[in-house]
């Protein structure tokens, strides 16, 4: 390649560089001083190299004024553990049986191993962050969860759900630009530690912070409209569209509980919920700063 021909190719791509930062203006204006809850599970928690650079995002959108709030899980982690320590893992109806001794596990690697992590991969590329967890400053309280199977209540533990969330303290840290980082763990009102699903927490913490937008961050490009289909991808499904398709089968398994969190923080206010795929490189970038989403969004 010429001189000349490597010249104009340099520009044209600064020139494609600028038009995306010239794009994504006006969402940093629209933005700005909103708080974005991202819950960040799926095999994105398993590898920590796509974890830093899911944070990477994160950190931009902190750095040009947003206010983003992490929710974070650790399914996978927490089983490795357990294992290790020659605990049996069950799973009832798709949530983690929890006794005494799992409940210490679950702990000690959410609050010391998972949520640390993130705190100190956010404060090593430049902002600052706080763990807010049950072995520190807790945010999440709730109550048992008891569910149902053949008509009868099935007691899984210390497992709990969020009936309350302190959303002041979680306020105080975004407006001290301060991320804050919280585990799925939950305290009751005897001071009772519960274990509690990540996705479901995420959507009570957006409901009580009133925030912009909920994105459950996965390993699924989104929601399809046929569940075999993998071109089926939905783009923007409207409240009305989830319900059905949770009623007729077409979402359900894994999808449900995330769909069920976008539907608490739509039904408290929240404008729009999404669900991407947090392997996609940037992808939490391109589906909040671009016109064209990389996952599905859902609205009223």
């Amino acid at each position: 390649m010429s001189r000349a021909c490597q010249v104009a190719s340099d520009v044209e791509q600064a020139i494609a560089k600028a038009q995306t930062l010239i794009e994504a203006l006006g969402y940093i204006q629209r933005f700005l001083d909103k708080i974005v809850v991202v819950k960040i599970g799926g095999s994105v928690m398993d590898d920590e190299q796509t974890l830093s650079d899911m944070l990477t995002d994160v950190v931009f959108m902190n750095t040009v004024g947003m206010r983003p709030v992490l929710v974070h899980g650790g399914g996978k982690a927490i089983s490795t553990a357990m294992e290790q320590r020659g605990l049996e893992v069950q799973f009832v109806q798709g949530r983690r049986y929890t006794d005494q001794r799992t409940l210490t596990v679950v702990e000690h690697v959410l609050c010391n191993e998972v949520n640390r992590m993130i705190v100190s991969l956010i404060e090593k590329q430049g902002s600052r962050a706080m763990g807010l967890h049950t072995l520190g400053s807790c945010v999440l309280f709730g109550e048992k969860l008891f569910l149902e199977e053949d008509g009868r209540q099935v007691d899984l533990g210390f497992v709990g759900q969020v009936t309350y969330v302190n959303a002041k303290l979680v306020e105080l840290l975004c407006q001290a630009d301060t991320i804050p980082v919280i585990a799925p763990l939950a305290r009751d009102k005897t001071g009772l530690r519960l274990n509690c699903n990540a996705d479901t927490a995420a959507g009570e913490v957006a409901a009580a912070l009133k925030a912009e937008k909920l994105v459950v961050v996965s390993d699924t490009h989104g929601i399809r409209r046929n569940a075999d289909d993998p071109d089926s991808l939905a783009d923007l499904l409207t409240e009305g569209e989830i319900r059905r398709m949770i009623a007729d089968g077409t979402i359900s398994s894994g999808m449900l509980p995330k769909v069920q969190a976008c539907l608490v923080a739509l039904e408290a206010g929240v404008t729009r919920t999404h669900i991407i795929d947090g392997r996609f490189h940037h992808s939490l970038l391109l589906e909040i700063f671009s016109d064209r989403g990389v996952g599905t969004v859902i609205q009223k």
